[in-house]
């Protein structure tokens, strides 16, 4: 058995989009609004998911011993290592980099001497 289209609601409805009156305008005013929400909810949620991970990342601390992320723990949750340990920190932020000096030592490593390109030795 077929249902018949409700002609009179779709006829109210599109009587209500030509009139000018208060009612067209609030429907269209509610359908604009939906119409909005539902293109930039995407772009929002996106956004919103952006900020939580650069917060959350911010907070993360790498355990020295394992290597384990974790967040505010002054004990690691897989190895029991202490987190306080040096280099437990993602950044050192104490650290003024226009003052800083890296100390690197030279080692001299023996290698055999390299094949020359034409073959020749």
């Amino acid at each position: 058995m077929n249902r018949s289209l409700p002609w009179g609601w779709i006829l109210l409805a599109g009587l209500l989009l030509l009139i000018p009156g208060p009612a067209g305008r609030l429907l269209l005013d509610i359908l604009g609004g939906l119409t909005l929400t539902l293109l930039l909810l995407p772009l929002l949620l996106g956004a919103a998911a952006l900020i939580g991970w650069r917060l959350l990342s911010r907070r993360l601390v790498t355990c020295p011993a394992c290597g384990a992320p974790s967040i505010g723990m002054s004990q690691c949750p897989s190895c029991g290592a202490s987190m306080s340990a040096s280099g437990a920190s993602n950044v050192d932020r104490d650290v003024d980099a226009s003052s800083a000096t890296i100390t690197v030592d030279a080692v001299a490593v023996d290698r055999p001497p390299a094949a020359d390109p034409d073959g020749t030795s």
